[in-house]
This record gives structure tokens, sequence and C-alpha cells, in this order.
């Protein structure tokens, strides 16, 4: 596949090359990212180089994940956003912020604009988005977005060798008002 560009009222959501590999590894040295994140960590500039050369465009090209920079239109770095193919008709979803762009709403309109283009582009009828228990900044995008929360997996996340307990959510198609590409058929609601 392509890698695939879209806009937002306020950003520019693009793949990343070797050009942004410096932004990249700057952005990733802030703590919290290597806290909440599977990055590596120390966060080398050859990770940040592997990452814009390799994995970033490996993915693409597969249809295995689809990274995008999140920019502002002038062109600086705010965040980066993957949904990551888990199953037919499945994506999972990550993201992360950097620091000095955190609070203004930008990943919560970085991942409404992807999750439209996966639910009318890629046959998506779910995404799924998982985070550490206590990645408080990431489930308030995820319910800013429209996610439900769906409950707790215990030791879901291998996070640097260790083993995690995470909370999990979806958003639907219908969940923001677009057609699913195969029918959903809901669990009927318990009996009283």
């Amino acid at each position: 596949m392509e890698p695939v560009t879209l806009t937002t009222g306020r950003l520019v959501l693009r793949t990343v090359g070797p050009d942004d590999s410096d932004a990249v590894y700057a952005a990733a040295q802030d703590p919290e990212v290597q806290r909440w994140t599977t990055i590596p960590s120390p966060y080398l500039p050859e990770h940040a180089q592997g990452f814009t050369r390799q994995l970033v465009p490996d993915g693409w090209a597969d249809g295995s994940m689809c990274t995008f920079g999140v920019f502002l239109p002038e062109g600086e770095l705010v965040g980066m956003l993957a949904l990551t193919m888990r199953s037919l008709g499945t994506a999972e979803i990550g993201f992360w912020a950097t620091k000095e762009h955190r609070g203004n709403g930008y990943t919560t309109e970085a991942a409404l604009a992807a999750t439209r283009w996966a639910f009318t582009r890629l046959a998506v009828d779910r995404v799924e988005w998982r985070a550490e228990v206590g990645n408080h900044a990431s489930r308030a995008v995820a319910e800013n977005t429209g996610f439900t929360i769906e409950g707790t997996l215990r030791s879901a996340i291998n996070n640097k060798g260790v083993r995690r307990d995470c909370w999990v959510g979806s958003l639907l198609p219908s969940d923001l008002g677009l057609p699913s590409t195969a029918p959903y058929l809901p669990a009927p609601a318990p009996q009283a």
C-alpha cells in the first residue's frame, strides 16, 4: 500500500522518512513517551533511523502498519500515530504526543482522522485501543475520540520485558456515524 496523507483543520498526518529521524529522536527523549510506550529506552539515534528508514516504510508497503507523523501545517512534529492490522477487519491504534504539544487536542483530532480513514478506506470494522493501566492521558484521548472502554486485561502488554495490565477499548464505524463493511449483531441486553 502506498502511504497516504490526511489533513484536519489544524494538522497534517503523513508518513515519516529519513528526514524526520532527528525530530522523532528528539521527541522520543521525553521520559513520558519512553515510560508509556514500548519504544526502546534509552532511545538512541539509530532507533529513530531504523524507525523512519525501515519500520515505517515496511509497514506501509505490506499493509501491516500505517504509521503517521502528526505535524502542524508549518512542519513541526506534534506526535506519532499508528494503525496496526491485528486480524481481518480489526486494527489497533497507538499514539503519543510531544511534551510541548500535549493538552491541545491534537492527538484526539489525529485519532479521529485516522480512524475515519481506516473505516472508509481499509475495510476496518473495529479499532482497538490498549494502554497500560495508569496511562490516564492515553485513556483521555481514547474517550475523547469516542472509544468505549471495555475493561482491563491482565498481563496483556509486555513493556520492556515486564508484563503489565492494560485497559482496552473499541471504536466502531457506527460510533462515528459510518457504515460497517460487515454486518454487526450485538449481544442481546441481559434480562432483568
